[in-house]
């Protein structure tokens, strides 16, 4: 089976429940993007990966006619399909990414932290090492001061990892919302 028919398989599969007009125009739709795809030289595979995930597709799709359907009826049961639809894919959103995203903050969070402790640490012992009341690292003060040092700034570059990966993050999901692939 190659990958039109697979992509189309598993998006008129996630339309289920769906009116049987609506799945049909939907498909078209996308049996469309397969034919102009293919009418600039594109492979099938290259056309199905740039659409994205069909199951994801059929959710958005699923919800989004739901929102449409109240907006042209406006009934408690088109109410209800609509709230349905855009809490699963919430949910499924939730379920699926959140449980990554909380622990890629919280190691974040934990090294930052850990990185800002490293630096006071070696910010603090800076001036001790001195005049040399600090700990005694077995040598003379520029050897303590070298060691304080070395705390600071590996404390410093700590932080700044952390604050790189968060930006990299934010502009990477800015990236992915605006639309495109990798």
């Amino acid at each position: 089976m190659n990958s039109r028919q697979m992509f189309l398989d598993q998006l008129r599969a996630g339309l289920r429940g769906l009116p049987r007009h609506v799945i049909d125009d939907i498909v078209s739709e996308y049996e469309t993007h397969f034919d102009e795809g293919h009418a600039a030289g594109r492979s099938d595979g290259d056309i199905a990966a740039a659409l994205g995930d069909p199951v994801r597709l059929a959710r958005e799709l699923r919800a989004e006619t739901g929102l449409r359907r109240w907006e042209d009826e406006r009934s408690l049961t088109n109410a209800l399909g609509a709230v349905v639809g855009v809490f699963g894919l919430a949910a499924v959103d939730l379920l699926v990414v959140l449980p990554v995203l909380t622990t890629l903050a919280a190691l974040d969070l934990a090294f930052f932290v850990t990185g800002i402790t490293i630096c006071l640490v070696g910010s603090l012992l800076l001036p001790l090492a001195v005049v040399h009341l600090g700990p005694d690292f077995g040598g003379d003060w520029l050897q303590g001061l070298l060691v304080s040092l070395g705390l600071a700034s590996g404390g410093a570059s700590l932080m700044a990892l952390c604050v790189l990966f968060t930006v990299g993050m934010a502009l990477l999901h800015k990236w992915r919302e605006s639309g495109f692939t990798a």
